[in-house]
């Protein structure tokens, strides 16, 4: 059961979520048609229905978005500038994709042990979360090392909806 609830985000980001959250470990392909939608999205926007209670974690919110479409240059403008260990988190996971595994792992150990870890392992089913290991699992499965590659999509789409649903809460003070 996935319980990711786009609609739950508000109607802007709503429209934005409801996409294939299930992204591929690399780069992946802009998508052109979301382009404009995204370039509208800014916080005041994306946050209009609710009140903003952290802007740093408004603008992961908005980081995360970006990367979920597959625009990691925009993503990492955007995550790069938050200087928080959730801003560190999407920098990690963006420069993963982009293949930059050292550098991945340098933004993961900023992270520390985020408060989203707990609950990608419960929906992970991997009693913990260690984001080194699995930068290490992505790894092997784009350089055909792994058979992995299923099972490292199913675990980014979890980790991707869960930090995204943290760094939600965490912006409107929930």
């Amino acid at each position: 059961m996935n319980p990711f609830d786009s609609q739950a985000y508000g109607p802007v980001f709503a429209l934005l979520l409801n996409v294939d959250r299930r992204r591929p470990l690399d780069v992946g392909r802009p998508d052109s048609e979301a382009r404009a939608a995204l370039k509208k999205l800014s916080v005041k926007a994306a946050f209009a229905h609710t009140r903003v209670a952290d802007a740093d974690m408004a603008a992961c919110c908005i980081s995360g978005v970006w990367l979920l479409h597959d625009f990691l240059d925009d993503s990492h403008k955007i995550s790069q500038d938050i200087e928080t260990t959730s801003g560190s988190f999407w920098h990690g996971i963006m420069h993963r994709r982009e293949g930059d595994f050292w550098n991945s792992k340098y933004w993961f150990r900023r992270v520390g042990n985020h408060p989203a870890f707990a609950t990608i392992a419960e929906r992970a089913r991997t009693g913990t979360w260690d984001p080194f290991s699995f930068v290490d699992k992505c790894e092997a499965a784009l350089r055909g090392k792994s058979n992995e590659q299923a099972q490292c999509l199913d675990l980014q789409q979890i980790e991707w909806e869960s930090l995204f649903d943290y760094c939600y809460h965490a912006a409107i003070g929930e």
